[in-house]
């Protein structure tokens, strides 16, 4: 039934196919005709529905469910899987045929944790988007949230990336988004540790929670100087802090510009 449906959806079906199908039903297949029809997570398809997309692929053709007859379709195929085809091929998993039928022209998209200078830029752009929707003004991420999510090596890539940021946007009380912010899986030991001992008191946690990513910020901090070559107004943006901000820490941490 399952993939009498997920056929439906593709290449349509006809009255009385199956229980539900009260009227003819044209699928994608017919209605990307003339143009390109985007499949995302090929790699997950039945095999019973791959065998028919080769079909589709190879003649330029379809076949409703339930319907005896070919329909022909002029459509142009762009599928994107986050699995290894080559490992689905051995596991008998996905179709070998197939796989060469949709890989004349292949685009490798590197994983989140292979791309990490593009963090800041993906943080930034989620943070705009989310405060938009949430009616929120948010500036960005405290260094030491940043240096968190910079150490996660992002298993969901990119959409994982949307949904922790949304989840910070939405939480977020002032205007700048700190760890506590952030979902709980992201947290290092000592915060939860903290947060749970913040908890059975009644009050904040202690601020000796933190120790580890104030080393983590102070480095975070030399380094900024180092790339603004001891400009520290370019090294407060690079932060994304205020100057007095960043004289402070510097006064915190004993630093000086090189």
């Amino acid at each position: 039934m399952v993939e009498s449906l997920f056929e439906s959806e593709l290449f349509g079906h006809v009255k009385g196919a199956f229980t539900g199908a009260t009227q003819d039903k044209m699928g994608l297949f017919e209605h990307a005709h003339g143009g390109t029809l985007f499949l995302d997570e090929i790699g997950d398809m039945p095999l019973a529905t791959q065998a028919k997309l080769l079909r589709a692929l190879q003649y330029q053709e379809i076949q409703r469910v339930g319907s005896l007859s070919a329909r022909k379709v002029d459509v142009r195929v762009v599928a994107a899987t986050h699995r290894d085809l080559h490992d689905a091929i051995g596991t008998k998993q996905f179709r070998e045929d197939l796989y060469y039928r949709l890989s004349m022209v292949e685009v490798r998209v590197p994983k989140l944790s292979d791309r990490l200078g593009d963090l800041l830029l993906l943080q930034r752009s989620f943070v705009s988007r989310f405060a938009s929707q949430y009616g929120k003004t948010v500036r960005g991420l405290t260094p030491r949230a940043q240096i968190l999510l910079g150490r996660h090596s992002w298993p969901g890539n990119v959409r994982e990336l949307e949904n922790v940021i949304g989840h910070a946007c939405m939480m977020v009380m002032g205007d700048t988004i700190d760890v506590r912010d952030l979902p709980e899986y992201l947290w290092e030991p000592a915060d939860r540790a903290a947060a749970s001992a913040g908890e059975l008191n009644g009050a904040q946690p202690a601020s000796a929670g933190f120790e580890s990513l104030e080393e983590q910020e102070r480095h975070l901090i030399m380094q900024a100087l180092e790339s603004a070559q001891g400009n520290q107004s370019q090294a407060a943006r690079l932060l994304r802090i205020g100057r007095d901000a960043l004289r402070y820490k510097l006064k915190k941490y004993n630093l000086a510009a090189p």
